[in-house]
């Protein structure tokens, strides 16, 4: 249990890492003197370094040995996190997130492989239960936390509070996690395929984050990105088709459930970190909601997530995971349908309730999702196959992110311009009821209001826009679920 608790608190660090920055957001904004889209990359730089440093994870366990790759991932990212909680800039604070990340960031994997390969057969379901606690609660609990200590003392906590936890984690290490074996059989890192794969997201990443602010192709910024990430694709898949020991085995793939777990997995990044990335954002932006009551929602949505994780530790080895599959997908599905009618008049209470719904259905898609993926996988590719298991979601959590942010700020643009068109001084609403008396176009103070008005509006659109997209990322996880192979091979279930 010990083993179990440690690599759970390792986890958790890489959890609680990627959205317990994100209620804090407006108050680094305005302490570091950032505009909307600098302060993003408080959470999007931790992301793209997440999303690169994954793949090492299977490398530094066969050179390293899986102990000493957590204990050092563990000690540097409690000192990065703490220059992060000290840092007077933008820029620095920034730079110590990507170093957060960069060492944190191969630590899930590890530890997930570590739980796989020690808890073998009919323990699995029930021990995947406990340790995806730390990976599916942590960051929905997170943000509740980083906003009261945000609210209380200031932004700079937010950081400092992980600390705590980094501290039990490193001694967990050397008193419950065994040792690995030596190895004769060092493999050496594929430079190319790393440097390849880095610079093939970094692109990606950077178009996804720049190219509505440089108007896309018209920016030669944005076309030179564009241009390294096809080359460097181009240069990754290559080489790992015909290098015989590739940073990533895409021979991997030639398994079905792994495939599709995989695939899953992507869908479900996408849908997971959105919420808690968006939902602060809406509220504080559109209905003023102070940091610590927009982590209460968040945190009603942690709360759905532990009930069914626990549910989860008790039935999921005596329950298809197909059939929980199609259930929490299928809360996902409700939770976008209902989050696109939402509008500035939405209450708490209903905000609440579809929070919850959601987490609900992340605590049931964990482990059926980590049963399915690994079912048929050898033991002794676990560990690469949890680092692409998780290079997967981080990926696509990065990029479904920046995607929705650009939905976001051109649609709020072009409502803008649309509903703007119809404030004209000769309009005959403005001549009757609280209009006249409100919004007098003749004074520049109302006017401003009415802008201020107008703008709050147009994001209401882009927030919706958003929530439509949720709602059809949700359906493409269905087709997958129904081609699992189920029982998986050498199972004796009936």
């Amino acid at each position: 249990m010990g083993l179990l608790i440690t690599c759970t608190l390792v986890t958790t660090l890489y959890a609680t890492a990627m959205t317990i920055a994100n209620v804090s957001l407006p108050q680094i904004q305005g302490a570091l003197s950032a505009g909307p889209d600098q302060v993003a990359w408080v959470v999007t730089a931790n992301l793209i370094a997440t999303a690169v440093t994954i793949p090492l994870a299977g490398w530094m366990s066969n050179r390293f040995g899986r102990r000493r790759v957590m204990i050092f991932g563990v000690a540097g990212f409690a000192v990065s996190t703490l220059l992060c909680g000290l840092s007077s800039s933008l820029e620095a604070l920034i730079l110590w997130r990507v170093f957060q990340s960069a060492f944190c960031s191969p630590l899930a994997a590890v530890a997930q492989s570590v739980v796989i390969d020690e808890f073998p057969g009919e323990q699995r379901p029930r021990a995947v239960a406990i340790f995806m606690m730390g990976v599916g609660i942590a960051p929905t609990i997170a943000p509740l936390l980083g906003g009261y200590v945000c609210e209380i003392l200031s932004w700079s906590w937010v950081f400092y509070i992980m600390l705590p936890i980094a501290i039990l984690a490193f001694f967990g290490l050397f008193i419950f996690v065994r040792p690995d074996p030596p190895k004769k059989d060092r493999a050496e890192l594929d430079w190319i395929g790393f440097l390849s794969l880095v610079a093939m997201i970094s692109s990606i990443q950077l178009v996804l984050d720049r190219g509505e602010r440089e108007e896309w192709l018209s920016s030669l910024q944005i076309v030179f990105a564009c241009f390294c990430a096809v080359i460097s694709g181009w240069i990754f898949i290559t080489h790992s088709l015909t290098k015989e020991r590739p940073l990533i085995d895409l021979r991997l793939f030639t398994e079905r459930n792994f495939v599709l777990g995989i695939l899953i997995h992507a869908i479900f990044g996408m849908l997971f970190i959105t919420p808690m990335v968006l939902m602060p954002s809406l509220l504080q932006q559109l209905q003023d909601v102070p940091e610590f009551e927009a982590g209460s929602l968040i945190a009603i949505r942690g709360a759905a997530t532990t009930i069914s994780m626990l549910l989860m530790v008790w039935g999921a080895s005596k329950w298809d995971p197909r059939l929980l599959l199609l259930f929490g997908f299928g809360t996902h599905t409700y939770a976008g349908l209902t989050m696109a009618g939402f509008d500035m008049n939405t209450s708490f209470l209903e905000v609440s309730w579809v929070m919850f719904a959601q987490g609900f259905g992340v605590g049931c898609l964990w482990v059926p999702m980590t049963l399915v993926t690994f079912s048929n996988l050898a033991l002794d590719r676990s560990a690469e196959g949890a680092m692409m298991w998780n290079l997967v979601r981080s990926i696509a959590s990065s990029f479904y992110i920046s995607l929705s942010f650009i939905v976001i700020f051109h649609t709020q643009k072009m409502s803008y311009r649309e509903l703007a068109q119809w404030i004209i001084p000769f309009d005959d609403r403005f001549e009757f009821g609280v209009l006249q008396s409100f919004w007098n176009s003749n004074e520049f103070s109302n006017l401003l209001q009415l802008s201020s008005e107008v703008t709050r509006q147009a994001a209401n659109i882009g927030y919706i826009n958003v929530f439509h997209l949720f709602l059809w990322a949700s359906i493409l996880a269905y087709p997958l679920i129904l081609l699992i192979s189920w029982p998986p091979k050498g199972s004796t279930r009936r």
